[in-house]
């Protein structure tokens, strides 16, 4: 399968900038994975379309201010990390700008002086492995020190960082938000839970690798890049009585989706765990746990297309697409919603 069967035309003015003053009003397509069918809706609509017994899986990652600007201690060299992973203790993998000016043993200086790193190896496609060190708590000056990493292909500055997480968001640890659960307000969960449907939380920290281009032409020879996951015992039981009794499971947005697909054995059964996964789901892909989806509009020839590919078809979604672009919807992580039911 080649990559260019998941391109198509997005006008630059179709990419939302911003999020939507009110995250439930944002628009909502309806797409039926059996006929095809594509309704046109308001996302705060679709308690309409979740039934008493069904159980909504949440991902209740919280983004970090994963970008520093600093510089070289020696030189003054400008610097730019991004924070990928935390691989134990206070050692993170990162990606940098520029990466010439970080062999190991480089040091760098943050925020007056208040974090401090120093390039400890270089590992696959050339990010480091940095050590940090300061003085107090990490996550607090991370907080000061740190901006929003937004996707690149947002431009604008965003004024309230709160708008850039979900606002079940919990678990700190992502590059990136877990963006189809943006649409979702508090008041709009309590009417889902007033409604008998089940909310499941897992927790996946988004990695930049969500925007990373795929580069190679067939499908098969890309390799994925691997994101922290945890499923604890309380949801995981939800989601197997869930199934146990009847009723669709619902993934909130690729993130949670491709947790369970990754703990779910081949009768679609979970057990509560942590680990890695570097689960890659494209057309052909057996769904063992997720029945419908709820997700953003994605970009061209990316993973993420063709994930939803593999659940309604590529052809169905290639089709939502294109009238998606016809009805001018807004596309990306601040746009509009698909629900594949």
């Amino acid at each position: 399968m080649r990559v260019s069967e998941f391109f198509y035309d997005l006008p630059e003015e179709l990419i939302a900038q911003e999020p939507l003053q009110d995250r439930k009003q944002s628009r909502l397509m309806v797409v039926d994975r059996k006929t095809g069918e594509i309704e046109h809706r308001i996302f705060k609509d679709i308690i309409e379309y979740l039934n008493t017994g069904d159980c909504l899986v949440l991902n209740d990652t919280r983004v970090i201010p994963a970008r520093l600007l600093g510089e070289k201690e020696d030189t003054g060299g400008k610097i730019e990390f991004v924070l990928l992973k935390n691989t134990g203790g206070d050692i993170w993998e990162v990606i940098l700008k520029p990466g010439r000016r970080a062999k190991p043993g480089s040091r760098f200086v943050f925020g007056n002086g208040e974090l401090k790193a120093e390039i400890i190896d270089v590992v696959e496609e050339g990010n480091r492995l940095v050590r940090f060190e300061y003085e107090g708590v990490f996550e607090q000056i991370l907080d000061r020190v740190g901006i929003m990493p937004l996707p690149p292909y947002i431009t604008k500055k965003l004024e309230d960082k709160e708008r850039y997480q979900t606002v079940y968001s919990k678990h700190k640890g992502s590059a990136a938000a877990p963006t189809a659960g943006l649409h979702f307000t508090t008041e709009l969960l309590e009417k889902i839970k007033e409604k008998g449907i089940e909310i499941a939380y897992v927790t996946l920290h988004v990695g930049l690798g969500t925007f990373r281009p795929v580069k190679v032409e067939n499908i098969l020879e890309h390799k994925m890049h691997s994101e922290y996951y945890n499923l604890k015992e309380e949801d995981c039981n939800k989601i197997n009585n869930t199934r146990k009794n009847g009723g669709k499971i619902i993934a909130v947005g690729t993130t949670s989706c491709r947790v369970i697909e990754t703990i779910g054995d081949e009768f679609g059964a979970l057990k509560p765990q942590s680990g890695w996964t570097d689960i890659f789901i494209y057309p052909g892909y057996n769904f063992k746990v997720v029945d419908k989806l709820i997700t953003n509009f994605h970009l061209p020839e990316s993973t993420l297309l063709m994930l939803v590919s593999a659940l309604a078809g590529r052809d169905t979604i290639m089709k939502a697409y294109n009238e998606a672009v016809n009805e001018k919807y807004r596309f990306f992580s601040f746009g509009d919603a698909m629900f594949i039911k």
